[in-house]
């Protein structure tokens, strides 16, 4: 299955310009993100609403994930990114347009990024499902590199250029700024084949039948994924993980004023500080490759990412200086730690499960951080944010140690490996009778 795909994308070329064109579209999107959390937290000061905030850009992942994954799995790829990026321009503007009239409210900005976060919701899946069937596997983790490298790179260009804009320009600009990045990324899609798998499912009869086959490849989705003992510890883990370490990220901003005593420019400082880990974690992976299995060069990210945190949360307010070389830690950890699983995944699982495997594995682990977020936000009111820094850095070190003793979690790619052969057939079978009478290679 994979080989025929390869061999319709013998060049790489194709997916460099859908890659060049993300790119762009993620500038612009990080710079939207830094200027509207920024705003909210000069407009309100509360870490309840900065942890609503990011409430908000969770639930469509969290909720819709697993049904958007069916059908990222059942349409046309190409037409869903391009949709989804429709989506998110057309709810920028309208944003742009309440800022250039001065009726702009927080409600706005949550609405907003509830709908930026539902065109995300299937972008993501479709994009990474897609990579696998552009790039050759042996080549994937080396691609993970170089998005992490990539994320790196927009880090630490969007956290200061984000802080130099909002200085020197209305934030409607700013906004303006992501509608024409926006438009780069849509171009790209525009202008290369995006490999569909070589089964597709569609269901051209009436709602009834769509809905009986939609159940059926969402069942059999679940299947594949729970049969696979190594994935589900995985998801499990990247949740308790999530839980302890979101608020860390989502009162970054309130730790810099409040602690570091800082501004814009701090904030955009320590976002550049884990940006630069991230290139240069990217670069090492690419280079590297990382271990002969991927999920320890993942766990050795993860300790390093809980020492990278808990450095932060030890920083005297005097001392700016460890807490950015703290979060440079966490950036190059944080490249060991994703690159590999995305490689994992993509290597790993089968093209047709791939949108319902990304967003189930990506909707379980969004999915206790609304809960972390809820607690985290009038706690941290309380008794401050620094405290979440210290405790997420050291549940996140132990986590990262005892996962080298987890023995399905070691053995995740042998597993998949050897995975059954009835059980993993019967998953695909569930797939392709239901499909049988309407399949398209698109």
């Amino acid at each position: 299955m994979n080989g025929k795909n390869h061999q319709k994308t013998p060049s790489l070329r194709p997916f460099f310009i859908l890659w060049t064109g993300q790119a762009f579209s993620l500038l612009g999107s990080q710079l939207v993100q830094f200027a509207l959390i920024w705003w909210l937290t000069q407009q309100t000061g509360s870490a309840t609403v900065l942890a609503l905030a990011s409430i908000i850009g969770l639930l469509p992942q969290v909720i819709l994930g697993p049904f958007a994954g069916v059908l990222v799995d059942r349409w046309n790829r190409k037409r869903t990114m391009l949709g989804a990026d429709g989506l998110v321009a057309a709810a920028t503007l309208m944003l742009a347009i309440l800022f250039w009239t001065g009726s702009v409210e927080v409600w706005h900005v949550y609405a907003i990024l509830f709908i930026r976060a539902l065109g995300g919701t299937f972008h993501w899946p479709a994009m990474t499902a897609s990579i696998s069937l552009m790039v050759p596997q042996d080549q994937l983790t080396r691609i993970q590199g170089l998005n992490q490298m990539l994320q790196g790179g927009l880090n630490i260009a969007s956290a200061p250029l984000g802080a130099l804009l909002i200085t020197l320009l209305p934030i409607q600009n700013v906004l303006l700024i992501d509608l024409f990045t926006a438009l780069l990324g849509f171009l790209s899609v525009l202008m290369v084949h995006i490999p569909q798998p070589a089964v597709a499912i569609k269901s051209d009869g009436p709602p009834a039948s769509f809905v009986k086959t939609y159940w059926a490849e969402m069942r059999a989705g679940f299947s594949y994924m729970f049969n696979w003992r190594g994935l589900v510890i995985l998801a499990g883990t990247a949740m308790f993980l999530n839980m302890v370490l979101s608020p860390s990220s989502t009162f970054m901003p309130l730790l810099v004023t409040d602690h570091f005593n800082g501004t814009a420019w701090h904030l955009g400082f320590i976002q550049s500080a884990f940006g630069i880990g991230i290139l240069i974690g990217g670069l090492l992976l690419g280079v590297w490759g990382g271990f002969k299995r991927r999920i320890y060069t993942s766990l050795t990210g993860v300790i390093g990412i809980g020492a990278g945190i808990l450095l932060v949360g030890l920083t005297p307010s005097t001392f700016f200086p460890l807490a950015l070389f703290g979060m440079f830690l966490g950036g190059v950890m944080s490249s060991l730690a994703n690159g590999p699983i995305m490689a994992i995944f993509q290597a790993t699982v089968e093209p047709t499960m791939q949108g319902r495997v990304f967003t189930l594995v990506g909707s379980a682990t969004a999915a206790m951080m609304p809960v972390s977020l809820a607690l985290a936000g009038p706690v941290a009111d309380v008794i401050g944010v620094r405290t979440w820094f210290l405790a997420g850095g050291l549940v996140t070190v132990v986590v990262g140690i005892a996962g080298f003793f987890i023995r399905p979690l070691v053995n995740i790619e042998q597993e998949r490996d050897d995975f059954p052969e009835p059980a993993r057939s019967t998953a695909i079978a569930d797939i392709s009778l239901q499909g049988s009478s309407a399949q398209s290679a698109d």
